[in-house]
């Protein structure tokens, strides 16, 4: 199977998602508590790291910056965002962190055992099904023994919003129409649950899983960056939903004037939970043989 040149629901070309993009990698990392927060994955001191669909490169080039003897690279199907993201890292005077073009549902042009950690942070929005279980085992071939790749995924937000509410129920339904759910109704995005199973799937071993929740009711530190971060987000996806038929524009317009108020009352309620899922490349088995016993004659 061939995976389409672009399945993102938004046009990855906009000044306004390239900015949202950026805004929101700095809200995961510092709402997931760090760059690398989960136990257990040190990254060595010359480690080398793969980024899936960078995007303008947040991640890896805050990566960079932490860890300056790292080798970083970071892969996005968009020339445009790539050539945004290398134009980052220029004037942050980065030389340890670079950026290509390349499709993840497709083989990357990586060497075997090329990566020490694979990072990827919200797939969900251009990703087939049936292109999961070909990442993870390309992964797996991307890593060395012992490597590590780390995914974080989430579902739709849970708001005491009915407008809010009501986008992300069409949202998820667009999802499923365009064949890019896990969900069997299209209530949800459905890729947190069946993330370990496939990891698994592919070979990797002690996968463990972390959740992140963040509460971004009025009030809350959180409540303006999310905010802001759906403020631009779902005036970018309407297109998209529009052109699946799940809403005609006039309703998600009017909806999307509601959810703004809805998200800036007084006794607004939000939570948003993301699962990061890592796991490790076996290493291959050491053989070891038995010293041989010297016989001596009688």
């Amino acid at each position: 199977m061939t995976a389409p040149d672009n399945t993102y629901v938004i046009d990855p070309e906009n000044a306004g998602e390239l900015a949202r993009l950026m805004q929101q990698d700095r809200l995961l990392t510092e709402a997931m508590g760090g760059l690398l927060p989960e136990e257990g994955i040190n990254l060595p001191e010359a480690g080398r790291v793969l980024d899936l669909a960078c995007g303008p490169g947040g991640w890896a080039l805050e990566l960079a910056f932490r860890f300056p003897h790292a080798h970083v690279m970071g892969v996005d199907i968009n020339p445009q965002v790539v050539e945004y993201a290398r134009a980052q890292a220029w004037s942050r005077g980065l030389e340890n962190v670079h950026f290509q073009v390349g499709n993840v549902m497709e083989p990357l042009a990586f060497s075997d055992g090329e990566f020490d950690l694979i990072n990827g942070r919200l797939l969900f929005g251009f990703m087939l099904p049936d292109a999961w279980p070909r990442l993870l085992s390309e992964c797996r071939r991307l890593l060395t023994p012992d490597g590590v790749l780390r995914l974080t995924e989430m579902e739709p937000p849970l708001t005491t919003s009915p407008a809010f509410e009501r986008l992300m129920a069409l949202g998820s339904e667009a999802l499923r129409r365009v064949g890019q759910s896990w969900s069997p109704d299209g209530r949800h995005v459905g890729i947190t649950p069946v993330l370990p199973r496939l990891m698994r799937q592919a070979g990797f071993v002690n996968v463990q899983l972390r959740a992140t929740a963040i509460e971004w009711s009025m009030g809350t530190p959180m409540h303006y960056p999310v905010f802001k971060d759906y403020l631009i987000g779902l005036e970018l996806v309407q297109p998209f939903l529009v052109k699946v038929g799940v809403a005609s524009a006039e309703e998600i317009a009017t909806l999307y004037q509601q959810a703004l108020a809805e998200m800036q009352q007084e006794d607004f309620c939000a939570l948003w939970t993301l699962l990061t899922v890592w796991g490790r490349k076996p290493a291959p088995e050491t053989v070891t043989f038995p010293e041989a016993s010297s016989a001596t004659g009688a």
